[in-house]
């Protein structure tokens, strides 16, 4: 161990910073943020010191007499003698000392850091090298979300009235472990520390091991795995049972935890695996049973995902749920295809619809989307291509209309169709395309020519 790592209180203690550039400003600035005194010795200060009030500035050289009451000191000059006088100066006077990318004149060293106040998470190379260390707490900042420090908080909060309530350590060892990987803790997460507050006092009370299960119901995007959110991925890797679409890709439930249960509950044209009353009777089910339980959707829960049906159940029955949104088919597959939405010049609105056949037609309101322009997105209507587009020209609008048709969108399977409203149903036909896929209408559609950008790895 090259360096021993300490977390070190600062509150208004004065410390040092010699230098006034970049670099310098940007170690004043977390020293400020631990709640440091800072003064700054340089003759000159760049442009960015100007937005950080309440610093002491000294515009000199720096001299030893600096070093009085200070408690701390980072030199961050380019001049190295004058680096190495500041670090043997400090070291005499057994001031903790850093000098900027010089580990050996370092008494200490900057770690990367991951704040997450009142939780803080600081790594370090030893000096090996910076860069790693910074690319280290960018991963890290998906597996730790801000939600953390409010939790931290939480714990805090309780955290006398638990000991004084149970004073085994290993017995309050364990009621915090349960507590910290409970629905409490996911209450905390999501800002309902009311709800979470009362179900700590009832578990301390009742000596619960909060063995009530919970039901999260994510968004899982519209194939791709780099677009789920932070909570998305936190939640996956959480629970102990997954309920799984047709739709959410395999990279995506791949994600879930490995040692998870997997159930299909997904529906697909002419053959539903289990009826929509079903899967919320096995999510009330399974909750009730102790569980953590993913209802893992593609797109999003919330826009032709029945997740208002499947929420009405789990509160009529008192189930913890929470419902993290996911990018939707609509945004996600346009983005891909290079088709924007809305366009000042193409598009002041957007609707999206569901494209289902029922009985050979389609119940929408063709007068409504038949307005000029406006962007149609519709989902699942692959099978109904044909009725969709002659309806819409029989309601108005040009056989010259743009329209296009994504397979996959999103992911290295994405196949795009162009044409018209008049061509579109023929050239899927001819392209062989199959679900799930997207039909956006309107002039935005003429976009993609200029702004299509990704194009999937064939190979």
């Amino acid at each position: 161990m090259e360096f021993f790592p300490i977390f070190l209180n600062l509150k208004e203690k004065k410390c040092l910073v010699v230098g006034g550039g970049e670099v310098s400003f940007r170690k004043a600035s977390v020293l400020m943020q631990a709640g440091a005194s800072v003064k700054i010795v340089s003759p000159e200060l760049c442009e960015a010191f100007k937005n950080i009030p309440n610093i002491e500035y000294v515009p000199d050289r720096f001299q030893a007499a600096h070093l009085n009451g200070i408690t701390l000191v980072i030199a961050a000059t380019d001049d190295i003698e004058t680096n190495e006088e500041i670090s043997n100066e400090a070291k005499q006077r057994n001031i903790p000392v850093n000098v900027v990318d010089n580990p050996d004149l370092c008494t200490f060293i900057m770690p990367a850091i991951l704040n997450r106040s009142p939780l803080m998470v600081a790594f370090s190379t030893g000096g090996a090298s910076p860069v790693l260390a910074r690319i280290l707490r960018g991963k890290l900042e998906t597996l730790i979300p801000p939600e953390y420090g409010r939790l931290t908080a939480f714990a805090a909060k309780f955290r006398q009235s638990v000991k004084a309530h149970i004073s085994n350590s290993d017995k309050r060892r364990i009621f915090w472990e349960n507590v910290l990987e409970s629905p409490i803790a996911e209450q905390v997460f999501s800002g309902n520390e009311k709800s979470a507050e009362a179900m700590l006092l009832a578990m301390l009370k009742d000596n619960n091991h909060c063995s009530a299960g919970e039901v999260f119901l994510v968004g899982a995007g519209p194939g791709a795995a780099d677009l789920l959110t932070f909570r998305a991925l936190r939640l996956m890797q959480k629970a102990d049972v997954v309920l799984y679409d047709n739709l959410v890709s395999k990279p995506v439930l791949e994600m879930t935890r490995r040692d998870a249960q997997r159930i299909f509950v997904g529906k697909m044209r002419g053959h539903h695996t289990m009826p929509q009353e079903s899967i919320n009777d096995l999510l009330v089910r399974l909750a009730k049973e102790g569980k953590r339980v993913l209802r893992l959707k593609g797109g999003d829960p919330f826009i032709f995902g029945r997740g208002g049906e499947e929420i009405e159940t789990l509160s009529a029955h008192k189930i913890n749920f929470q419902v993290v949104p996911g990018i939707t088919a609509a945004s996600g597959v346009a983005a891909y295809a290079g088709i924007p939405l809305t366009h000042r010049d193409h598009a002041q609105s957007c609707i999206f619809v569901t494209g289902h056949l029922k009985d050979g037609g389609m119940n929408l309101d063709w007068e409504m989307l038949a307005h000029p322009n406006q962007t149609i997105v519709v989902y699942m209507g692959l099978h109904g291509l044909e009725v969709l587009c002659s309806k819409l020209i029989a309601h108005g609008l040009q056989e010259s209309t743009p329209a296009a048709i994504v397979q996959q969108g999103t992911t290295q399977n994405q196949r795009v169709v162009c044409g018209t409203l008049a061509t579109l149903p023929t050239a899927a036909e001819t392209a062989k395309l199959k679900a799930p896929t997207l039909i956006i209408i309107g002039g935005v559609v003429k976009l993609r020519e200029k702004l299509s950008w990704f194009e999937p790895d064939k190979t």
